[in-house]
């Protein structure tokens, strides 16, 4: 019997609407577990920021991860990318399996732009080899994405065995698609999306997407269905839209 896995990726926009509008985390988290997903990766999660904690009485007294992840997802991974005197904020993964390790990398190439690779390796019954996942937020510069893609392709091949089965998802801000050819070439992965061409879809705005900057790439498992999250009532909780694909393995 075939493995099942469901997993989804989002940026979450630190737990308020577009244009920062509304706090809505306590929402997302409401979204998030309607979606069920096994595996989750989040960007801009709010580790700690006390302004929010004081100007909103209902602003959760843990870090959103852990808000988010409570009594549904038993492990939880955060990785601190941006750091300012009242908090902090990175990415992050939430999992119904068990974490065997993490790692956050630090890929920051313009100073004022910080940025991190959140890689965890799970534990998952019907596997051979651990699953490896890894929480993406690129740049917004396209030098400085082609340098964190490269990293990124390094570690894995240093780090993975070549026949783990591998996810990497996460906000890219490449919408001129030019990460496919880097994980696919180097790593043989495929975009639940778009299969072997790699055309990921659109998911930028949530209200009406017209840009590709959010992915979710595998190796080693098939894709049953892949589906975007936009439009009410997803739009009312980030810019973004969710990314969700079910899997299973050979």
């Amino acid at each position: 019997m075939s493995l099942k896995l469901h997993v989804a990726t989002y940026n979450i926009h630190k737990g308020f609407s577009q244009f920062n509008r509304r706090m809505v985390v306590h929402e997302l988290r409401d979204r998030l577990r309607e979606l069920g997903a096994d595996i989750v990766f989040l960007q801009e999660v709010q580790g700690l920021h006390l302004g929010h904690a004081e100007r909103h009485d209902d602003w959760p007294e843990e870090s959103q991860h852990e808000f988010l992840a409570e009594d549904v997802w038993q492990a939880t991974a955060y990785g601190r990318n941006m750091v300012y005197d009242h908090g902090h904020h990175g990415n992050a993964i939430l999992s119904r399996f068990p974490i065997l390790a993490q790692h956050n990398q630090d890929v920051t190439h313009l100073r004022f732009e910080k940025r991190g690779l959140l890689h965890c390796a799970l534990d998952i019954q019907g596997l051979s080899q651990p699953l490896h996942c890894v929480c993406v937020h690129l740049s917004l510069f396209g030098r400085s994405r082609r340098q964190q893609m490269d990293a990124l392709a390094t570690r894995i091949e240093t780090i993975v065995p070549a026949a783990a089965p591998l996810l990497i998802a996460g906000d890219f801000n490449d919408w001129r698609n030019r990460a496919h050819d880097l994980l696919a070439e180097r790593l043989g992965m495929f975009e639940v999306f778009g299969g072997a061409v790699g055309r990921p879809p659109k998911s930028f705005p949530s209200t009406l997407p017209l840009f590709r900057l959010d992915r979710i790439y595998v190796r080693g498992l098939a894709v049953t269905k892949s589906e975007v999250h936009f439009g009410e009532p997803w739009s009312r909780i980030s810019d973004h839209a969710a990314l969700s694909a079910h899997l299973h393995s050979a």
